[in-house]
């Protein structure tokens, strides 16, 4: 144990200092009733004194009843002889808080969406998280194991800002064959997922007073990271084909999108409107950030290949993360970014926390290279493909065209829309009350609502789950 006592050697006496030190930690709570001391050899060392100063001392505080000892065992704390000292009693000076300071505090609410429940409802249809049951974690922790074991000793340095040179030809490999992505792995930096990716995107291409495009409905945490940088938020429309390139601004520098599977609304932009939003990018020298945070994911036809793919003009930032088919704890995603942008990135992602983890890092190029990330994928397939059949059968079922459903051509949640005026945040409450846990759209708005609708995720759920949970639902809408 250490303890930070202050010693002068112009003060008083040196036992008396050390005495006086130890009271005062024990009399503020920071020695606990029962606590063991240091021992006088130890406690000598740290303080570079001699060992007689601190049994003068510990002699002292026994006298007084402060401490007690235990031949053989040492010197503890007595008991009740400590004050449980409460967190926030001491004074609290009033802080200034920057202007990022304030708009994170006013975003507090978004942390954590979906809000967590006071209690798990039975069918909880949440969204955001992947299907930790399908995922192997036996063949994980034996690589991580090994990788430790084994794996050179540098890995346990400082690391490289860009990240792993293994992992980022894994996932440029892997991008190249699943999403049409063109890169090489000069271009990917490895960052804490793809929350981080925006954070770094933003404040390496957004100055304050910025004009930033953003699809209206949208994940608020763009909306957070983008009024935290000082910039004018512009929604764009979103219907059946995605974003409404008709509507986009003429002044914005920058447009965050999610092309193939539109967050929340899951509408997928079609052709015609990907190559409008290509054409206005050029036309207007803006940059386009792709989120594909759900990418492989998709159940009619051929998937829709990567808005980057298309992309020859080097206007594109492309973002991806392995939250949603590892685990959410794996704080591992990544940019891809045209080679003009790479230096800057890396540069923001060293000054942000130098690098993220490298032993993870190689653990998950391992685990991309031996073919083990693509049976997963295979697997998550299956089990999501017949979930969401169960939950368009239940919905047809049960809800009828008593709401409309989108975005069940890709990912793993749809959107119900229904047809009668309602009370969004009434149903949910409703809801939770049966134990069907759905979610709201109305913090996904860059301002009023314009409808009710109800976000519902499926990769967590059997399908018996899912079609009793729509049931119960089916009593309230």
């Amino acid at each position: 144990m250490q303890l930070a006592i202050p010693i002068s050697r112009k003060g008083d006496p040196l036992f008396r200092q050390v005495y006086s030190g130890v009271r005062q930690a024990i009399l503020s709570g920071a020695l606990r009733s029962g606590e063991r001391l240091p021992s006088t050899r130890d406690l000598a060392e740290q303080l570079g004194l001699s060992r007689t100063v601190v049994l003068l001392a510990y002699d002292h505080l026994l006298a007084e009843g402060f401490v007690t000892g235990q031949a053989g065992a040492g010197t503890f704390v007595s008991a009740g002889m400590s004050r449980n000292v409460a967190p926030g009693t001491r004074g609290l000076a009033r802080m200034q808080l920057s202007r990022f300071g304030k708009v994170v505090s006013e975003s507090i609410a978004m942390v954590n969406t979906p809000l967590p429940r006071p209690k798990a409802p039975r069918y909880n249809f949440i969204y955001g998280r992947s299907d930790l049951t399908t995922f192997p974690f036996a063949v994980w922790r034996r690589l991580l194991a090994r990788q430790a074991r084994e794996g050179s000793t540098k890995q346990f340095d400082y690391g490289s800002a860009l990240g792993n040179a293994e992992l980022r030809a894994a996932i440029c490999a892997h991008l190249r064959r699943s999403r049409a992505v063109v890169c090489e792995p000069e271009e990917v930096i490895i960052v804490n997922g793809s929350q981080q990716a925006l954070d770094l995107v933003i404040r390496v291409l957004v100055d304050p007073g910025d004009t930033v495009a953003l699809e209206d409905p949208h994940y608020d945490g763009i909306r957070g990271a983008l009024r935290a940088a000082g910039a004018r938020l512009r929604g764009v429309p979103v219907d059946r084909e995605g974003l409404d390139p008709a509507r986009l601004p003429d002044d914005a520098r920058l447009i965050l999108v999610t092309p193939s599977h539109q967050f929340p609304t899951g509408a997928i932009l079609s052709l015609e409107r990907r190559l409008a939003l290509l054409d206005w990018a050029r036309r207007e020298n803006a940059v386009i950030v792709e989120d594909d945070y759900d990418g492989e994911f998709h159940y009619a036809g051929r998937p829709v290949e990567s808005l980057q793919g298309l992309d020859r003009e080097g206007r594109i930032v492309y973002i991806g993360t392995f939250s949603r088919t590892v685990f959410p704890s794996m704080r591992i995603g990544y940019v891809i970014a045209p080679t003009s942008l790479v230096p800057a990135l890396t540069s923001a992602k060293w000054v942000s926390d130098l690098h993220s983890a490298s032993l993870e890092q190689q653990t998950l190029a391992n685990f991309i290279a031996g073919g083990m990330y693509e049976r997963h994928l295979r697997r998550l397939r299956k089990k999501n493909t017949a979930r969401r059949s169960a939950l368009l059968e239940s919905v047809a079922n049960y809800l009828g065209d008593r709401v409309e459903v989108t975005g069940d051509g890709a990912g793993a949640q749809v959107v119900l829309w229904p047809r009668k005026k309602v009370v969004e945040q009434e149903v949910v409450e409703a809801a939770a009350l049966r134990g069907v846990g759905i979610y709201g759209m109305a913090h996904c708005w860059l301002g009023r609502p314009a409808r009710p609708a109800f976000i519902l995720g499926y990769a967590c759920l059997s399908e018996q789950e899912i079609r009793e949970g729509i049931r119960f639902l089916a009593s309230i809408l």
